[in-house]
C-alpha cells in the first residue's frame, strides 16, 4: 500500500520534530507534560503541515492509555459513541485518549456528545485544528482544554525537515541523492511554512527522477520549478489568513507605508480575492484617509471600477494605484469618529426628539411650531446660527476637525464666517 513520504518519515519523539521551539525543548510546556506522564485536555491550532497530528501521536504514546483516533471530516456520532463505549473495558483501564484531528468540522452536538467524560476524566482529549479556536470549537470544550499554538515553520525549519527526509529517502530508495542549498532553500519559500507541502514536493522529484536502485538523483532550482509552478499561499476566505492579510494592508496603509502597503496588496492579488481588496480599499479611503484628501475614496472607487472591469492579472495595476494614492495621502479619521460617537450615543441616551422646526413642514411635528426655521440662504455668507441638535444633546461635539491641511482651513473658513454673523 503506498504511504506518502511525509508519513514515512512522521517522527517518533520530540527531538526529531523541527521548529515549535516556544513548545518544544527542555522545559518547554510539551516536553514537560510527556515527562509528567499526566496528560491534560488540549487544543492544539495553527496552519496545516507545522506538526499538530504529528506531536499528538507523540504525547498520546506516552500517556499510557488506550489511544483513539478519529479525523473530523468523517467522523460522526456513532464512530464517537464506538470510542464512550470503551470506557471501563479492560484495555481502558487507564482511561482512552481520544484525538480528533480536524476537530472544528464536528458540529456543536457532535462535540457535546464527549463533553461529560471529558468533565469526568474519563477520556482525555487531544483536538487539533488549523481554524480560529475562539469560532470554530464549542465554549464549553475550550474552557476545560489548554490551547496550545503551532506557528508557521521557518525555512529553515523546514530544509532541516528535507535534509532528513532524503536521508531515509536514500536508505529505503537505494538512490544516492544530491541536493543544492539553494533548490532547498527554493523548496522551503514556496512551501509558506508547511512541512508536508515541503515534503511532497520533494517527493515527486524523487518519484519522478529515478527508473530503479542506484540512480543518482540530483535536486537543483530548475528541477524544482519544473515540479512545482508556483508557491501556494496559505489562505482561507472565512479563517484568520482573510483578516489577517486585510487587516495587514489596511495597517500598513494607515501608517503611511507605501512599500509594506504594495507588499501586502501582492499577498492578497496572490490568492485572487479581488473582492475582498476593493472592499478595504474603499473603506481606508473614508476610514483612515477621510477628510483629509476627500477626493480619495472618488480615485478609489474608479481604480476599484477599473479592476473589476479588467479582471486579474491586469487588474493589479489599477489595485496598486489605489493602494498607492491611499499610503501617501495625509491621513484624518476625523469622520470614523464622528459617525462613531454619534451612533454610541444613539445606543447609549435619550437622544430626544427633532427640533419641531427642522421636521417636514406638512408633518404633525410642524403643527403649532414656535419657532420659525430659519432658511440659512437668505442670511450673509448662506449661514445663520440656529440649533440643529436636539435639546437633549444640545452643545454636543462629534466631528472635530483634523489638524491636516484640508481640514483646517475648513475650520478656519467657518471660524469666519460665524464670527462675522455674530
Amino acid at each position: 500500500m503506498y504511504k506518502p513520504l511525509a508519513d514515512k518519515i512522521r517522527p517518533k519523539s520530540l527531538s526529531e520534530v523541527f521548529g515549535q521551539e516556544h513548545i518544544i525543548g527542555n522545559g518547554k510546556l510539551l516536553s514537560n507534560i510527556i515527562k509528567s506522564g499526566k496528560i491534560p485536555n488540549m487544543i492544539f491550532y495553527g496552519p496545516p503541515g507545522t506538526g499538530k497530528t504529528t506531536v499528538a501521536d507523540i504525547v498520546a504514546k506516552a500517556s499510557n492509555k488506550k489511544f483513539y483516533k478519529l479525523n473530523g471530516t468523517s467522523a460522526n456520532i456513532d464512530k464517537i459513541k464506538e470510542v464512550i463505549g470503551e470506557i471501563g473495558t479492560l484495555d481502558a483501564q487507564n482511561g482512552i485518549l481520544l484525538y480528533i484531528d480536524e476537530l472544528h468540522y464536528l458540529n456543536k452536538r457532535q462535540q457535546q456528545s464527549i463533553l461529560e467524560y471529558i468533565e469526568s476524566g474519563e477520556i482525555t482529549l487531544i483536538g487539533s485544528t488549523t481554524e480560529n479556536i475562539n469560532f470554530s470549537i464549542f465554549k464549553a470544550i475550550l474552557s476545560r482544554c489548554i490551547t496550545v499554538e503551532f506557528k508557521e515553520l521557518t525555512v529553515k525549519d523546514i530544509i532541516k525537515g528535507l535534509k532528513r527526509a532524503i536521508n531515509i529517502s536514500e536508505k529505503e530508495y537505494k538512490v544516492n541523492i544530491a541536493y543544492e542549498e539553494s533548490a532547498l532553500k527554493y523548496i522551503g519559500e514556496i512551501s509558506g511554512g508547511d512541512l508536508r507541502r515541503a515534503l511532497n514536493i520533494l517527493e515527486l522529484i524523487i518519484n519522478g527522477s529515478f527508473p530503479g536502485e542506484g540512480t543518482e538523483i540530483l535536486i537543483n532550482v530548475e528541477r524544482v520549478k519544473e515540479c512545482c509552478q508556483s508557491k501556494i499561499i496559505n489562505y482561507d476566505r472565512d479563517g484568520d489568513g482573510h483578516y489577517n492579510l486585510l487587516s495587514y494592508l489596511q495597517k500598513c496603509i494607515r501608517g503611511s507605508d507605501p512599500q509594506a502597503s504594495i507588499h501586502a496588496l501582492a499577498r492578497l492579488i496572490k490568492t485572487g480575492d479581488m473582492d475582498s481588496i476593493c472592499r478595504r480599499l474603499l473603506v481606508i479611503a473614508s476610514e483612515d484617509v477621510g477628510l483629509a484628501y476627500p477626493q480619495a475614496i472618488a480615485i478609489v472607487k474608479a481604480c476599484v471600477d477599473s479592476a473589476l472591469m479588467l479582471g486579474l492579472p491586469e487588474a493589479r495595476i489599477p489595485l496598486a494605484q489605489a493602494t498607492l494614492l491611499l499610503a501617501t495621502a495625509p491621513k484624518s479619521n476625523s469622520c470614523y469618529k464622528a459617525i462613531g460617537a454619534a451612533l454610541h450615543d444613539i445606543d447609549t441616551m435619550d437622544v430626544g426628539q427633532i427640533p419641531p422646526y427642522l421636521c417636514d413642514t406638512h408633518s404633525n411635528n410642524a403643527i403649532n411650531v414656535k419657532q420659525k426655521y430659519l432658511y440659512p440662504h437668505d442670511y450673509n455668507n448662506n449661514y445663520v446660527e440656529q440649533q440643529y441638535l436636539p435639546d437633549n444633546l444640545a452643545g454636543r461635539i462629534y466631528y472635530e476637525y483634523g489638524t491636516n491641511k484640508v481640514e483646517q482651513s475648513s475650520k478656519a473658513y467657518w471660524d469666519r464666517i460665524k464670527k462675522s454673523s455674530k
